[in-house]
């Protein structure tokens, strides 16, 4: 088990390297320069000489294999370098806006996960059977709604029209009701079109139509062998969707003017501020290997056959 971990454990490590790297050249390669946009304002008063100090002492003349190792260092010491525009630490302005995005994007997973088991077990109850087209075609109505459009509906219709949750200037319970709708729904989606799924193939197996032979109802079978049985492919798309999920957040943030990544990041793309561009990056990468390595140890937990091929692994 230790041996698998430390695969597992390098095997994240080569991503953080590719995410940085890949980051790291796009960022360079976009148009424009950083130093001159926030230098060359008329306001500010500065020189040619002045602004060609200003770029010496941020290393934007450095070439960029220097500039790559200096980062990467920096990086793996938990500096993040400076933002260029706020003039502070990014380690800060993240410590100050990921707690908004995680207070969103927590909530909104939560919420994804019960609106995908609601559908799918809803989808397979006897009584609901006459209900059961319509609720496994929800879904796919839900994963083809653009999260900023969902969020532009859903203030349209809750806050303007029928006035049930403001908008502007809401409590801090208030704010985030709509912005946790509108993550969530486009992320239920894939999880409960592999749960129904998951579900249908378990309910064919064998052991299911035992134990109805020996008198179990539907709904029993459902509950004691077939949920188990099921979850698996859940639990493995679940860690898959955490850039799903980053992203939904980040885009929900902007559209409901709220504070957190999201508006960080929007602030950098204008500005071109490329160290926290490749924090919010980084952090995102480091964010998916964590809820990977996690789904891995815990689906043996759901499936005792995988502790034997771990095993062997090993």
């Amino acid at each position: 088990m230790s041996h698998y971990l430390l695969r597992r454990s390098g095997q994240g490590l080569l991503v953080l390297w590719a995410a940085f790297t890949l980051s790291f050249v796009l960022l360079q390669v976009l148009p424009g320069d950083a130093v001159l946009i926030k230098f060359q304002n008329p306001d500010l008063g500065l020189s040619p000489e002045q602004i060609a100090e200003m770029r010496l002492a941020y290393g934007a003349d450095s070439p960029l294999w220097r500039q790559y190792f200096h980062t990467l260092m920096a990086m793996l010491r938990g500096d993040f370098g400076y933002s260029l525009q706020a003039g502070l630490p990014v380690s800060a302005l993240i410590a100050s806006n990921l707690p908004e995005t995680l207070s969103l994007a927590l909530p909104a997973f939560a919420l994804a996960v019960a609106l995908a088991f609601a559908l799918a077990f809803a989808s397979r109850l006897p009584g609901l059977r006459w209900l059961s087209n319509t609720l496994q075609s929800l879904p796919a109505l839900f994963i083809s709604l653009p999260t900023f459009w969902l969020g532009i509906a859903l203030i349209q219709i809750f806050s303007f029209q029928l006035r049930w949750i403001p908008v502007i200037n809401p409590g801090p319970i208030e704010g985030l009701i709509l912005p946790i709708i509108a993550v969530a729904v486009p992320i239920s989606a894939p999880l409960a079109q592999i749960l129904i799924r998951s579900l249908d193939q378990v309910a064919a197996q064998p052991f299911v139509a035992v134990a109805r032979a020996k008198g179990l109802s539907e709904t029993g079978a459902l509950w004691r062998h077939v949920t188990g049985n099921a979850l698996l492919p859940v639990l493995n798309i679940a860690g898959l969707l955490l850039g799903e999920l980053i992203a939904g957040a980040l885009i929900t943030e902007t559209v409901f003017g709220r504070g957190g990544l999201g508006l960080l990041t929007q602030q950098a793309v204008n500005n071109q501020d490329i160290a926290v561009l490749q924090a919010v990056v980084m952090i995102s990468a480091l964010g998916f290997v964590l809820i990977n390595l996690l789904v891995d140890l815990l689906m043996p937990l759901f499936d005792p056959r995988l502790k034997t091929v771990i095993g062997g692994a090993v």
